[in-house]
């Protein structure tokens, strides 16, 4: 299931910093200055030149991690899953980028993690997540944690040595996130029937390991989604041609709709909408990175979502002697990976345009 993350990262993730800034900085009334005596003579103060923005010295390019995590926070202990892993390559100059998913089922080698027990081993993608949170001797978890060993994974796997920031959205963001943006317009490219939600947004009941009832049903076109359609859209996969892959492209379209509807709010300069979108997603969103929100923003602020090509990488199932054990990218998806960290995007692209998402 995926509650999307990747929408904050490059207006919200940057513009929650701003709005955070502005309410803890600006509250306190300016004090008075004291009145100097009267003089007879008046100086100019030689000009300075004004320090430079936070952040203006990022240039790129960087690694985004866009994480899309199931708490489940009404069942108890329950560990959080990274059930939509979204990567955004900024390109140096921080002017285009391009954005593209790892299956959650992906079989991958995890390296040993002393913060949580763990040994290390294969399984697949998502477990990294849930793997790396436990804390050992309690039944609590951490996500930060559990981020970490995430992304040492997807460095051993993918051959990026670093992401530079991450946004971690949980169970409920997603929906708080587009209703607060009034809603999403998007052009949906196929017939997709929900398997979670009625035509009225309530749940469909799960009767014998079955949903029963009426299905929500989303057709072709360009279409506006309130926050709950904007969930239950972008998590089906069962009943798609292609299944997760579907999916992970449906989620990618979305991140891109929501980010030109945060842009043409003017979110990114209006400090009282940002602080309202933050305040409504609250602790469902969680920031790591080495600079600060407010840097990342400034340096992200010619990063157009026009200029953001959405990237799907194919991959097939893998099974073994006890059925399906996950999934792996085919050579073409695996090259994807090694042309960003080898900075050869554009040439790879030119040779394998079908990867590109129209």
């Amino acid at each position: 299931m995926w509650w999307v993350v990747g929408a904050l990262v490059v207006v919200l993730l940057g513009g929650g910093g701003i709005a955070l800034a502005v309410s803890r900085k600006s509250s306190p009334a300016a004090k008075p200055v004291a009145s100097a005596a009267p003089t007879t003579a008046v100086t100019s103060a030689a000009p300075t030149t004004p320090p430079p923005s936070p952040g203006a010295d990022i240039t790129g390019p960087l690694d985004l991690l866009l994480l899309g995590v199931d708490t489940r926070v009404t069942i108890p202990d329950w560990e959080p899953h990274s059930d939509a892993i979204m990567l955004l390559h900024v390109d140096a100059g921080l002017k285009s980028g391009y954005l593209y998913s790892l299956p959650r089922d992906l079989r991958v080698k995890m390296p040993a993690f002393a913060k949580a027990g763990f040994g290390g081993g294969t399984y697949k993608l998502t477990e990294a997540m849930s793997r790396g949170s436990r804390v050992p001797g309690s039944k609590k978890t951490n996500v930060q944690q559990g981020y970490e060993l995430l992304t040492k994974t997807l460095t051993a796997y993918t051959g990026i040595k670093t992401f530079q920031a991450g946004a971690i959205l949980n169970f409920g963001g997603l929906d708080k996130l587009v209703d607060q943006l009034g809603g999403v317009d998007l052009t949906v490219d196929q017939k997709v029937t929900s398997h979670h939600r009625k035509p009225d947004g309530s749940l469909r009941p799960l009767v014998g390991g079955e949903y029963q009832g009426p299905a929500a049903v989303y057709l072709p076109g360009q279409r506006h989604l309130v926050g709950w359609q904007a969930i239950d859209y972008a998590r089906q996969r069962y009943g798609l041609p292609d299944g997760d892959y579907d999916r992970q492209r449906h989620q990618r379209q979305l991140v891109r709709s929501i980010l030109t509807k945060a842009l043409a709010q003017g979110l990114v300069s209006d400090s009282a909408k940002l602080e309202g979108v933050i305040t409504a997603l609250g602790n469902t969103l969680v920031y790591v990175g080495g600079r600060t929100p407010l840097e990342y923003a400034y340096a992200l602020r010619d990063l157009a979502p026009s200029k953001i090509t959405l990237v799907g990488l194919p991959g097939n199932g893998v099974g073994g002697g006890s059925g399906y054990l996950g999934e792996a990218l085919t050579a073409e998806g695996k090259g994807f990976l090694t042309a960003v960290a080898k900075g050869q995007i554009p040439a790879y692209l030119a040779k394998h345009p079908k990867l590109v998402n129209k």
